[in-house]
């Protein structure tokens, strides 16, 4: 009779831990480096190629 009471509060419980470990991993995706973000500012056109050059060679 008393694992009415308990049964629930376990499961939630169960929920909980799961749920907040999904969330976690989320954080640990891959960063860009820094030539990738540079990569990335040239092709929309954000820099010229002088600028990505420069850049480039002060990163490396």
């Amino acid at each position: 009779m008393m694992w009415f009471i308990w049964l629930p509060i376990f499961l939630i419980i169960i929920f909980a831990v799961t749920e907040m470990s999904k969330n976690n991993k989320g954080n640990n995706l891959p960063k860009d480096s820094p030539l990738d973000i540079l990569k990335k500012r040239y092709a929309k056109g954000e820099i010229t190629k002088e600028q990505f050059e420069e850049i480039k060679n002060t990163i490396s």
